[in-house]
Formats: structure tokens, sequence, C-alpha cells
């Protein structure tokens, strides 16, 4: 018996500030003004995707004694852009990061309740720890956790939103016609959690939104990561973006799922990637190199090399050799900010570096280029359709998070050339057949939302 073909998940990501979007660029734009926003969402809703995707960003960072220019400009607060997303959107869902090590359980799940609301169940929810100590400091927790209890209040944390979500079933609100009031049961809402890292109890107060709870998204690579996406994710976000390396991580957490006793297809892998396009292989290719020179110029080369090597580098030619100096293992960390930005194996990698700098005879700048770019599809709109499909039904991935490189227009050419070429291949939807998120990503239904009955009560 043949294997059925599968169906290819999209998604885009909203650049936001970081260094893979080229600012320089005459078509970037800003990634604040919430024009910016709609275009890109819009142009996802009209390419039928499953859902936009932003990222969080509560840090300003600080290496060599000054902030990071990037986090200067900063970014927009999630749930307010993506509320405001769902009044211009009908379809596309809405992912936000909020991270579960400074936050609280009732307010992150009054929030997604809300959104879930806002958007008649387009909500998600990329549940990340956050090992940042700045933004530990801005909080009344403070400081930051070890990753092992980072990732012990991650999934308390994760149980305690669902319990609180999941204490409004059924029918709780209840219409009197005679006297044109709504009666609740008391114990509606009603919700205790008493855990090691919470002691919570009281009444929830936002009845239950369309999906139930938001989809559930978790990242990360890690033993820990993997694990917690096995036991409670809905789909899990990935580097892992070459074929190979993608089959191993897609065998290896699907596999983690059955101890759970969950299936297969309850949890999507959806690696991140980048995506270039030309009308000929060779333009593609030297448009793809363009890209990478402009997202890392040599400042910013000197900047990552001298996170390894933890030590001012600026004295060094990005465009020459990789210091011959050692990194400094002893030292403070040159990068503030960041609770484990210790933890590098710093000598293991340095001589990696200075491996690939050898055999493919590169200057420092671009083995930066080499060792940080994501997995990118770089070809026609032909060869990148024909490539999507071949990963997924290879079982690399179930879908992919494109992330462009200009805001907000960097989506545009994707929707209008390949998107079609993937709905030809019949590997991709033309119409949404669903109203909710989980629909789009095939997940099963949770509980049905509480309604409001319209006979008296008795």
């Amino acid at each position: 018996m043949s294997k059925p073909v599968k169906q290819i998940h999209l998604a885009a990501h909203f650049p936001g500030v970081n260094n893979t979007t080229v600012w320089s660029d005459p078509a970037a734009g800003s990634h604040i003004d919430f024009s910016s926003f709609v275009h890109l969402a819009r142009t996802a809703e009209r390419a039928k995707f499953d859902f936009l995707f932003l990222a969080e960003g509560l840090r300003l960072r600080e290496q060599g004694g000054e902030i990071y220019d990037l986090d200067v400009v900063g970014r927009p607060d999630t749930f307010t852009v993506l509320a405001a997303l769902a009044a211009v959107t009908d379809r596309l869902g809405l992912a936000g990061t909020i991270n579960s090590t400074f936050n609280e359980p009732y307010e992150v799940a009054r929030q997604f309740a809300s959104l879930d609301h806002l958007s008649a169940g387009r909500a998600a929810w990329n549940v990340v720890t956050s090992w940042d100590e700045f933004t530990g400091q801005n909080f009344r927790r403070g400081g930051f956790l070890a990753r092992e209890d980072r990732y012990e209040r991650a999934a308390q944390f994760l149980t305690a939103v669902k319990a609180l979500l999941d204490s409004w079933q059924g029918d709780e609100i209840v219409a009197d016609k005679e006297s044109g009031t709504f009666l609740r049961d008391a114990e509606a809402g009603r919700f205790a959690h008493r855990v090691s890292q919470f002691d919570i109890s009281g009444s929830f107060n936002v009845p239950r939104s369309p999906q139930g709870r938001p989809v559930i998204f978790q990242a990360g690579d890690s033993e820990q990561g993997r694990e917690f996406a096995a036991s409670a994710a809905d789909a899990i976000f990935t580097r892992h973006g070459t074929l190979e390396a993608g089959k191993a991580f897609y065998a290896d957490v699907k596999g983690r799922l059955a101890k759970y006793g969950r299936s297969p297809e309850e949890l999507l892998i959806l690696p991140g990637v980048t995506f270039v396009l030309g009308d000929t292989e060779a333009e593609a290719a030297e448009k793809a190199d363009l890209v990478r020179h402009q997202q890392v110029s040599g400042q910013t080369a000197v900047t990552f090399a001298e996170r390894l090597w933890n030590r001012d580098l600026s004295g060094y030619d990005p465009d020459g050799p990789l210091p011959e100096v050692e990194p400094l293992l002893d030292a403070a960390p040159i990068v503030r900010g960041r609770a484990d930005a210790g933890s590098q194996d710093r000598l293991a990698t340095v001589a990696r570096w200075r491996e690939v700098a050898e055999r493919k005879k590169l200057s420092l700048r671009e083995v930066v280029i080499e060792v940080t770019g994501r997995q990118s599809f770089v070809g026609t709109p032909a060869r990148v359709a024909r490539e999507l499909e071949e990963f997924v039904q290879a079982d690399a991935s179930d879908g992919f998070i494109l992330a462009p490189h200009l805001t907000p227009g960097g989506l545009d050419e994707f929707a209008d050339t390949v998107v079609p070429l993937l709905q030809e291949r019949g590997v991709f939807r033309t119409e949404y057949e669903g109203e909710t998120l989980r629909d789009h990503l095939g997940l099963p239904a949770l509980a049905p939302a509480a309604g409001t009955r319209t006979e008296a009560a008795s």
C-alpha cells in the first residue's frame, strides 16, 4: 500500500527586530507600524497559511558595555498586536510567544482566552522559558532560573493554564427569558492548583473560548524541550532544516509520543526556514548570497565572534582570518543579560569554526555567514515548491515557518508564485476548510465552548 500524500502546513513569522532582517534594503519598512503587521498577515491569509507567528521581545541585551542597537528599537506587545490583527483577518491563526518564567498562569490564561474569543478560535501560544536576567529584573521574580527549574516551572505553568481554561465546562451560562438575567453555576470557573511553583485558587472569569484553549506550540531542540513538546504541545518549532537532520529530529520527537498516550498526528513538527526566489537558479543563488552578506555586516560578524571568544575583537578585520587568540574561559561573560552565556563549549566551537575556515578558505565574516544561517530554500518557485514537498513527504517535517528577510513585503512573492504551485501539486489547500486554527492544523477538537442556552432557567 502506498503512503498517503501529506498536506503541507505553512506559517509566516513576522521578522521583528533581529539580524535576519535586511533593514538596508530600499523595500524594507517599519517593524512597529500596524500597517506592517496588517500587510504580512493579509498576505499570509490570502495564501491560505495556517497562522502568523510573533516572537516575544522583552529584553535589552548588552555587549561590551553597549546596548544592542536593534534591541533599542524594541518590539510592541504581542497580545496587543494579535488582538488588533484579529479584527483585520478572518481565518488566519494568531500565534504569540509568551514566556513562562516571569509571567503568571492566571494572567496568561485570561489573555489567551480573550484572544481566542476575539478571533473566533484562532489563538495559539508558543510556550517558552527565558534565560534572560535583564528581563527578570523587570518582574517581581527578579533574576533568572536555572535551566532545570525553568522547565519545571514551564510544565507546571502549562498545566495550571489548562486547569484555568478547563474550569469552564458545558453550559454554565443559562439565560432566564422572564427576568432577562443570566444565571451561572456557582462552580463554573472554580479552580485550585497547588504545586511547587504555584499555589493559586479562585474563580476564572473568562468563559470557555471557541477552541477551549489555544493551540500549544513549543520551541526547543534540547532533550528537555523535546520531552516537553511530546508530553504537552500541539506543535514544535525546530531549527533542523536539512533533510537528514530533519528526518532524525522528526523520528525522535514523534517516537516519544506513545508513552504519553498520544499518536504521531497529535504533534506537528515545523522548522523555521528562510527562502530566496529568482527567475533562474543562478539569479536566486546570487540573490541569496547578497541577502546573507546584507544580514551579516562586518560589524555583525565581529559581534558574533566576540560572543564566542568572550573578548574584545574590534581590532580584527572581519574580511580577514579568524582570530588566532584563544577564547577567554574564566573571564566574566562579555554578553550581559543572558543567564547561561557561559554554558557554551567555547574551545570546541572555535575549533569547529577554524576547521570550516581552513577547509573552505573563508574569512571571519564568511565563517559567521556559514555557521549562523538557517536552512534556506533557494531557487526558482518551481524548485522551491518541489523541495518543500519532498521535505514533508520524506517525514522531515509537517510544514514550515517561513521567515522572510524583508518587512513587511517579504512574503508577497512566495504567496504569488510558490503557493499556487503547491496547490497544483495537491499538497496545499486552495481554501480554508474550517474556522479555527485547530481545524487548519488538523488537530483533534477539544471539548466544545461554553454556550448560552436560550430556554428559561428552571
